[in-house]
């Protein structure tokens, strides 16, 4: 769930270009809860009947492996709210990269901007008359961020 902060900061925004670009999380927090509990039983479960038949090296390892699925899932929930929100307006482009924990808040004049594909990297870089770059688009596959880069093009030319 995401924090109210991170949603404040675009409320009110104007009619320009906007885009929230998020990951696609294909499992409720509930259901992963239950996927993890599942996974976790049957793996002591095992583990449990093979000590009792006298292989007492099963748990440890079993245990290892609970370890790792909670180690998992719990990157997995903390990335699933991961965004990036671009607006154009009032001749800015502000973004908006929240990965984790962290959300990062970047204005760029749009006076110079110019749209690229990053060449060796999944990205789109927005560079800034001012030398400096952002990079949007890590949630989108190629064709998708093909077709951000025009968008923003498209905009950025009006």
């Amino acid at each position: 769930m995401q924090s109210p902060q991170r949603e404040w900061a675009f409320l009110g925004s104007s009619d320009g270009f906007s885009l929230l670009l998020k990951r696609n999380c294909s499992i409720s927090p509930k259901g992963m809860m239950l996927v993890f509990a599942v996974l976790a039983l049957v793996t002591l479960g095992i583990a449990t009947g093979f000590a009792m038949a006298g292989a007492w090296l099963v748990l440890p390892f079993a245990g290892l492996e609970v370890a790792a699925l909670i180690f998992a899932f719990i990157w997995t929930a903390r990335h699933a709210g991961d965004y990036e929100r671009i607006e154009v307006a009032s001749g800015q482009v502000c973004v908006e990269v929240a990965e984790g924990r962290a959300l990062q808040r970047h204005a760029l004049s749009t006076r110079g901007l110019r749209v690229q594909l990053a060449p060796q990297q999944p990205r789109v870089l927005l560079s800034g008359a001012d030398a400096a770059e952002i990079e949007v688009g890590r949630h989108l596959e190629a064709q998708a961020r093909r077709g951000l880069a025009d968008a923003l093009k498209r905009t950025l030319s009006l």
